[in-house]
């Protein structure tokens, strides 16, 4: 019973570092980026009266800092997206490797960005359990329709596409099509599914309720 209490602890403790870490850096270092580029607000009010400007002495530039913020997130984001800027991004990678905490909440963060980011998932109509990769082991998957061409021919109409996805990177996976009568609809949303896929189950409902075999999409 102690164990269990302990455990359930553990879980909740992770679950709640795993979601306030990310969160919690990304205010700090917005916030540290807003208050630091808006102290240059004189500097630039300075140049903009040099250009013939009627602005006061000492006049601060609404919104610069949030803007200059924007804007940098976006140069940084062009930037890496070239030959240079990926060499660049490799050897900060590289620096922040040998930093152990960081490391890891960097890397983690970078991964769940990642994953979220580059996945589409308007293809996905259901979250269901199914048995995967053998018979009395359960997986979650998302079902994106049912078979068609020469899928269609081959099965059923009747059997279902079902994306297995791994854990914590969702955007690879397993393509399964399964009978509908092996699908178990699941009360979770798509996003629900994700996170819970994610955390490698650390963040999932507080109830996992199955329902009735999955409809026909």
């Amino acid at each position: 019973m102690i164990k269990k209490f302990n455990r359930r602890l553990r879980n909740i403790f992770l679950t709640g570092l795993l979601i306030t870490v990310p969160i919690t850096l990304t205010i700090l270092i917005l916030n540290f980026l807003f208050k630091s580029l808006d102290t240059l607000s004189p500097v630039f009010t300075n140049w903009l009266i040099l250009l013939g400007a009627p602005l006061p002495q000492g006049y601060r530039i609404p919104f610069l800092g949030m803007t200059m913020t924007l804007l940098i997130v976006f140069l940084i984001g062009a930037v890496t997206t070239n030959i240079f800027g990926k060499k660049m991004l490799y050897l900060w990678e590289g620096i922040v490797e040998k930093i152990p905490f960081v490391r890891r909440i960097y890397k983690g963060t970078k991964q769940v960005v990642s994953s979220l980011s580059t996945m589409d998932t308007s293809a996905f109509t259901k979250v269901v359990l199914i048995e995967f990769p053998r018979k009395g082991a359960y997986a979650i998957g998302f079902v994106t329709g049912q078979t068609s061409g020469e899928l269609l021919r081959l099965t059923s109409n009747k059997h279902m596409k079902v994306f297995v996805p791994t854990t914590p990177n969702p955007t690879s996976g397993f393509i399964v099509l399964a009978h509908f009568s092996e699908l178990n609809e699941i009360n979770m949303t798509i996003e629900e599914g994700l996170k819970y896929v994610v955390s490698g189950g650390i963040v999932s409902p507080e109830k996992i309720e199955k329902l009735t075999t999955t409809s026909r999409v």
